[in-house]
C-alpha cells in the first residue's frame, strides 16, 4: 500500500492536502476532526532501588492488583467481546511466571518499574517468537505493562484521548483493550498505521460496527485537529476535504442510516438468488446478538473458545449443555459446529500443550484430536445429544483437515455417532487440491479464509512485518477457493465461507460468484453484506470473480472486480 499525493486546486492558488490509502474495514463512512493516540510512556530508566527488595516489591504488587482490578471493572462494564478481551488482560497483570520475574528482578536490585518493563517485554518476545494468536497477545502485554508502569508513576496510562466533541481516532494500532472500550458516542472512525485486513484492530472495528482503514501509511503525520473524511469502502482517507465532498459523505452517512431502520431480509443477489447470510459465533450469548442483527443461522461456532481456560477435558454433559443453550436460539436454522481447533493460536491444556518448535505447522486442528480421539468421542457425541434436543438444523465439521482420508475419517466417526450432517473445513492448500475426493466424501466443505490465506501466501496472519501477505483478495487464494466452489457445484453441495473475507463487502460478491454457497461471518457486518449483494446478478458477481482471478496481486484483484461495472 502507498500513500499516493491528490493535489486539489484552490482560488488561492496552493495546492490542497493528499489523499491517503489503505484496507477498509466494512463499508462505513466518518467525517470528522481527527485524534492521535498519545505516545506510549518512556522507557524507565535503568535504576537500582533505594530501599529494601520487599519493600519495593510490596508497591508493584499494590499496582499490579489496582491495574488488575480496573481491568476486571472495566470489562464487567463493557460486557460482551469486550468483557473477555479485558479479562483476559487483568489476568496478565498476575499471571505467576511474571509477577515472579518481576520479583526476581527487584531482589537483583533492579527498581518497580525497570523489573516490570523488563519482565514484560522478555515474555513479549517469547510471545512473538511463538506466532499466531500467542503474538497477538504480545500487544495486550504490552498494554498492560504500560498501565501498571503509569500507576507506579502516578500518571494517566496512555490511553484513548479524550474529547468533547467527536473525532475520529488514529493510532500506529490499538491494544485490544482499548478497541474495546471505544465510547461509540465519540470514536467516529479509527485509522491506524499498522495491521492488515484480519488484525485484531480490524476484527474488533468490525465486531463493533466502527468505520475503519487499516494499514495506512503516513496516518501518523497527519495533524491533529484535521478534518478528514474516511471511506472504509474505498479504503481512502480524504485529507482536509472541500466542502461540497464533506456534504456528499454527510448524505451517504445519513442514507446509511436510513436503511438500517428498513427490515432485515435474507441474503440474496438481485435476482433473488439466495445467499444465506449466517454469522460466527464463541459462545451461546453470541446467538442472541446474530439473531438480533438478522443472521439466518450460524456459520461458525468456535467451540475452542468455550474452553481456553480449561485444565481439563470438558465433559459430555458440560458441553451438551452448552451446545443445547446456542442451537436454541436457531429453530429450524442451519447453525455449524466446529470441532476443537486447538493447536497454535488456541492451545487447550487439556489437549496440546506439549512446545513445538512451529506450531502453526504441527499437532493441531484434527491432527490433535485423531492423537487424543477420547476427547473427539466426547464433543461429537455431545453434540449428537444436543442435536436430538433442539430442532435447530446442526451440521458438524472437522478443523485444518489435510485431503480426502482425514475427510473420510471425521465423516465416518460422526455419522457412526448419529450426527446426520458431517463436513471439513477447508483451511489447507492441499484440500483445495483435493477438492472433487473431498466433496464426494464430505457433505459439505467450510472454507476458513483466514487460514487458507496464512498458509498459501506462508505469512503469519498476526505478523505485523508481514501484513502485507496476508490479503484473501490474493489470485492465488481465490484461485484455491474456485477450485472448492467448482467442485461444489459437481457434487452438488454447499461449499460455505466463514473467514473474515466473507465480512469484507466487495470480496463477498467475488466469493459468490467464485461458487461459495453460503456466506458467514461477524453479526455486525451482516447489513453491510446483505446490502452488497443485493446490488448484483448471478452473472455480474461471476464477472467480477473472473476479473479478480485474471489480476497478479491482491490490490490488482481489489481494482480489476472494483472496475467491473452493471
Amino acid at each position: 500500500m502507498s500513500v499516493s499525493i491528490v493535489h486539489r486546486h484552490n482560488p488561492d492558488g496552493e495546492d490542497r492536502q493528499m489523499d491517503l490509502h489503505g484496507v477498509g474495514v466494512g463499508r462505513g463512512i466518518a467525517v470528522g476532526p481527527i485524534l492521535r493516540m498519545p505516545d506510549p510512556l518512556p522507557e524507565p530508566t535503568d535504576d537500582r532501588h533505594t530501599g529494601d527488595a520487599a519493600a519495593e516489591y510490596a508497591i508493584v504488587q499494590k499496582s499490579l492488583s489496582a491495574v488488575a482490578a480496573e481491568l476486571a471493572a472495566k470489562g464487567a462494564s463493557a460486557g460482551g467481546e469486550a468483557q473477555a478481551v479485558l479479562e483476559a488482560a487483568s489476568m496478565m497483570a498476575q499471571d505467576p511466571m511474571l509477577t515472579d520475574d518481576v520479583k526476581e528482578r527487584i531482589e537483583a536490585g533492579k527498581s518497580g518499574e525497570r523489573a516490570v518493563f523488563e519482565a514484560f517485554a522478555a515474555f513479549q518476545e517469547i510471545l512473538v517468537g511463538m506466532g499466531g494468536y500467542m503474538a497477538e497477545r504480545a500487544t495486550d502485554l504490552g498494554d498492560v505493562s504500560q498501565r501498571i508502569i503509569a500507576h507506579l508513576r502516578g500518571v494517566l496510562a496512555p490511553g484513548v484521548p479524550t474529547s468533547d466533541t467527536p473525532f475520529i481516532l488514529i493510532a500506529a494500532d490499538l491494544a485490544p483493550a482499548d478497541t474495546a472500550l471505544l465510547d461509540l458516542d465519540k470514536v467516529l472512525g479509527l485509522i491506524t498505521r499498522d495491521g492488515g485486513p484480519t488484525s485484531h484492530t480490524a476484527i474488533l472495528a468490525r465486531s463493533k460496527s466502527i468505520p475503519a482503514i487499516v494499514g495506512v501509511p503516513g496516518a501518523l503525520e497527519i495533524a491533529d485537529g484535521t478534518v478528514v473524511i474516511m471511506d472504509a469502502a474505498a479504503g481512502l482517507v480524504t485529507i482536509d476535504p472541500a466542502e461540497a465532498a464533506i456534504a456528499d459523505a454527510n448524505s451517504r452517512i445519513a442514507a446509511r442510516a436510513a436503511a438500517s431502520t428498513i427490515p432485515v431480509v435474507d441474503g440474496a443477489l438481485s435476482d433473488g438468488t439466495k445467499i444465506p447470510l449466517l454469522a460466527n459465533v464463541g459462545s451461546p450469548k453470541d446467538g442472541l446478538e446474530a439473531v438480533e442483527l438478522g443472521a439466518e443461522g450460524v456459520g461458525l461456532f468456535r467451540t475452542e473458545f468455550l474452553f481456553l481456560d480449561s485444565k481439563t477435558a470438558p465433559t459430555v454433559a458440560d458441553q451438551q449443555a452448552r451446545y443445547t443453550e446456542l442451537l436454541s436460539f436457531f429453530p429450524g436454522k442451519k447453525v455449524v459446529v466446529r470441532a476443537l481447533d486447538a493447536g497454535a493460536d488456541k492451545p487447550l491444556a487439556f489437549l496440546n500443550s506439549a512446545h513445538e518448535e512451529n506450531p502453526a505447522l504441527g499437532l493441531r486442528g484434527l491432527r490433535a484430536l485423531r492423537a487424543s480421539e477420547q476427547i473427539l468421542l466426547d464433543q461429537l457425541t455431545a453434540l449428537k445429544g444436543a442435536q436430538d434436543a433442539t430442532e435447530a438444523d446442526l451440521w458438524v465439521m472437522a478443523p485444518m483437515v489435510a485431503d480426502a482420508e482425514e475427510t473420510r475419517y471425521f465423516v465416518k466417526l460422526g455419522k457412526a455417532l448419529g450426527l446426520k450432517t458431517v463436513g471439513v473445513m477447508a483451511e489447507i492448500p492441499s484440500l483445495a487440491l483435493m477438492a472433487d475426493q473431498v466433496l464426494a466424501a464430505a457433505d459439505f466443505v467450510s472454507i476458513g479464509t483466514n487460514d487458507l490465506t496464512q498458509y498459501t501466501m506462508a505469512a503469519d496472519r498476526m505478523l505485523g512485518s508481514v501484513a502485507s501477505y496476508q490479503d484473501p483478495w490474493h489470485p492465488a487464494v481465490l484461485r484455491l477457493v474456485k477450485m472448492l466452489g467448482d467442485a461444489g457445484a459437481v457434487a452438488g453441495k454447499g461449499v460455505g465461507i466463514c473467514g473474515e473475507a466473507a465480512a469484507d463487502p466487495q470480496l463477498a460478491v467475488v466469493l459468490v460468484g467464485l461458487g461459495a454457497t453460503t456466506l458467514s461471518m461477524t453479526p455486525a457486518a451482516l447489513a453491510d453484506v446483505r446490502a452488497e449483494l443485493a446490488t448484483v446478478n448471478p452473472e455480474q458477481a461471476r464477472a467480477r470473480a473472473d476479473a479478480a482471478l485474471g489480476a497478479s496481486t491482491a490490490a490488482g484483484a481489489r481494482a480489476a472486480a472494483a472496475a467491473v461495472g452493471p
